[in-house]
This record gives C-alpha cells, structure tokens and sequence, in this order.
C-alpha cells in the first residue's frame, strides 16, 4: 500500500518513499478510546497519520496518546501554526481522511459545511476519499435529521459506514455502537487500494450470502458443509467499501461482524431463504455466496438419537431443500435486479457451471473447485465468472477480496440506472 514518488526529482538516482497520508478525524464521543486502536492498526501498516480530534474529543482521550501514538503533532484550532495554514494544508495532503467516532454532531456540521475547528475545516479542503464511522445512541442515529445529513454525505460521494448494533453507553442496547477498529480499518484499506474511484455503489442495497448451512437432525447432530463464509463476507466488505448499503446474511461462520453492514444470522436453509427474500424486497443486487444445503432431515428427532443394540445403524430420510437462487432469478423482487450465483464444483467445474447457469436463471454465476484443501476455509480462490450473455471472466488463483473486487466490477455495468 506504499506509494512512491520523489519528493526533489529523481536527480542522483533517488527515490523517496512516501507513505500514504491519512488524517484520523476523532469527535467528542465515549468511543473515541476505540480509535486508538485503528490508529495503531493505521501507523503499523505503513500509513502515515495525523490525528484531528475536536476538542469534546479530548475529554475522552488526550493530545499526549494521540500524539505518541502517531508520531505526529495533535491540534484543535485553525490558530495554531497559522503560518503552515493547517486548516487547507492538512486536508489538500490526504489519501484518506477517516473520522472515528462520528458524532451526530459531527455528521451534521460536515453534511451542512460547517468549519469552526480544524477537523471541519479539513473536511470541506479534503479532495480524497473521506469516511465516516458514525458512534451514537440508538435515538440520535435514528431521528430524520441525522438520516437526511447521513443521506446528504453519501450523495456528495462520501462513505458513511452503518454503525453496529451492541451495547451502548450505560445500560442501552441498540443499533449506534462504533464499529470493530479492525473492521473499519479494511474499510479504510479497500479504499486507499482503490485510490480516487469513487463509491460507485453509493445509494445501492446489496445483500449477500455468506457460510453453510446446517440441517438439524436432532438437538446435538446435523447435516452441513466445509464453507468458511469468507468469500460472502470479502464480498460484503467490498460493498461497504465502495459505498453500498449491504445486508449480510450469515449462516454459522463465528466471523466478526464487517463494518458498516447489517448482519442476519441464521442456522438452516429455510432460514436463510426467509432472510434472503425479506432483504431482497428493496435491493438493486443480490450476491448468494453461501453454501446452501440441498437436502435436509425429513424427521427431526427431539431426543439424541442412540446407537441400535443389534449394531445396526439409522436410516435418515432426506427431503429437498428449497432451491434459493431459482427462486430469486425466477421471481425478481424489483425490475432489472442482479441476481449473482455460486457454483462449488469438484469435476468438469466449467460444464457444470454452465449448465447451472442455464437452470438457475441468474445473471453472473461464480464457478469454482471445491475439495477437502480447495477454497473452504482458505484466505484464496480461483474462479471462472459465468455471464448469461455467455461472456466468461476468469479470475486467476488470489485473496477472495480479489475476487470479490471482479464480481462487484460486473455486477455495476448490468444495474438499473439510479433514482
């Protein structure tokens, strides 16, 4: 994530390493603690960072932490070293500016171009990417005010990651809680990776898929699969990265959450159906990325079932699944809506791929080789892209966060047109 320039010329052969410029934006929130911990994930992975906290900020943590931690000087005021302008300097040198928490307060003098402190005078000079991570009690993220600045923010280009739901401040419980600062920072490196794209699926809903489900068989067994659930979250964090509103419905994957993305957790293939359905109503693409049981228990036994004295073994009568993405392909909840597929195959993938296009009636359908030490579980995949135009996108053996890239660059081109 270097990038490398010189800073005098390439005279005498050299070459200056210059880091990429990140401004850590802190308001005046109980989680501001939290962005200690994005800012060391920042600094240890080679970005250079200055920290602009406003001064409700420093209640919560002080300039002395922000400043040993990021090696850099911490300012509130547009007066301080006046003669080095840091009110434009600040923002016109940055790949990326972050704020971490957003406050309401916050949101609202960004949405509406305020600047009476250095952080809001850095947000209207930034020309780069710029990402908020919204901290707030459940009410506050909730009213029309805040929705309507948070509306406002991802039309002019900016990303506004979905707080999580968790426990807030006191005894309060609900959607408002700062994001993990692991999570948020993938969001921050996906967008410096990305460079000055914009978020070209801002004001899209996605929904996506992720994991395997299981069948019950009875309270301690059940029927499932080896899908680790990590290319359907790479593909949610892509989303959230590039702007979109994602639903991620997963089943039995113990990943953390991704920032910025609604989570449905679910256990079984009727459950998933459910969720999937009910968050598709609205959504301009849907990704099913998990691994779906074909078959399930057609009795499920309420008490453990024993071993047989005569040492014989059960007979297990199976019953069919729904199948989910024929059903989303064949019933589509709004017109001209993305259906994309994923096919786990062991033998002829590229045969069997096609064929399950032609049945399946989905747009792009992701075709890959699946084995005990093929793609379940691993940080890589390989796969060959199925379009129903017939066009075929390979897309060589790398991180699922590459691959994840490559199904978003082909799902753009066949969304509706925006309202």
């Amino acid at each position: 994530m270097e990038s490398y320039a010189s800073e005098h010329g390439e005279s005498r052969g050299v070459t200056v390493v210059t880091k990429p410029r990140v401004v850590l934006g802190v308001s005046g929130g109980i989680a501001a603690y939290k962005a200690c911990e994005l800012l060391r994930r920042l600094t240890e992975s080679g970005h250079d960072v200055r920290v602009v906290p406003t001064d409700a900020a420093l209640h919560f943590v002080g300039a002395a932490t922000w400043s040993a931690l990021s090696g850099n000087p911490v300012s509130t005021e547009v007066w301080e070293t006046v003669h080095e302008v840091p009110h434009v300097r600040i923002g016109q040198g940055a790949d990326l500016v972050v704020v971490a928490p957003a406050t309401a307060d916050m949101l609202a003098k960004a949405a509406h171009g305020l600047a009476d402190d250095l952080l809001t005078n850095t947000l209207l000079t930034a020309r780069c990417p710029v990402v908020f991570a919204p901290a707030m009690h459940t009410e506050m993220w909730e009213h029309p005010a805040t929705q309507e600045n948070v509306a406002t923010l991802r039309r002019r280009g900016a990303v506004v990651i979905e707080p999580a739901v968790g426990r807030l401040t006191g005894v309060d419980t609900g959607k408002g809680r700062l994001p993990d600062p692991a999570e948020i920072f993938e969001v921050c490196r996906r967008i410096l990776a990305r460079g000055t794209a914009a978020p070209d699926l801002a004001g899209r809903h996605v929904v996506v898929s992720a994991g395997g489900t299981r069948e019950p068989l009875d309270p301690v067994r059940y029927l499932g699969n080896r899908s680790s659930g990590k290319q359907g979250y790479a593909l949610a964090r892509a989303a959230a990265a590039r702007g979109a509103r994602v639903t991620l419905v997963e089943a039995n994957t113990g990943i953390p959450d991704p920032a910025g993305v609604d989570v449905v957790r679910v256990g079984t293939a009727v459950q998933l159906r459910e969720a999937v359905l009910k968050a598709a109503a609205d959504a301009d693409a849907v990704v099913m990325a998990a691994a779906v049981a074909d078959f399930r228990p057609a009795v499920y036994a309420s008490g453990k079932i024993k071993k047989q004295d005569d040492g014989g073994a059960p007979t297990v009568e199976l019953v069919r699944n729904p199948d989910i993405l024929a059903e989303l392909s064949a019933d589509r909840a709004l017109p001209g809506q993305v259906v994309v597929g994923f096919a786990a195959e062991t033998d002829d993938v590229l045969a069997h791929g096609r064929e399950k296009l032609r049945r399946k009636g989905c747009d792009l359908l992701v075709v890959n080789e699946v084995g005990e030490r093929k793609t379940f579980g691993s940080e890589e995949n390989e796969a060959v892209i199925l379009a129903s135009d017939g066009a075929e996108t390979p897309v060589p053996y790398g991180p699922k966060e590459a691959l994840a890239e490559t199904v978003w660059d082909l799902v753009l081109p066949r969304l509706r047109p925006a309202t």
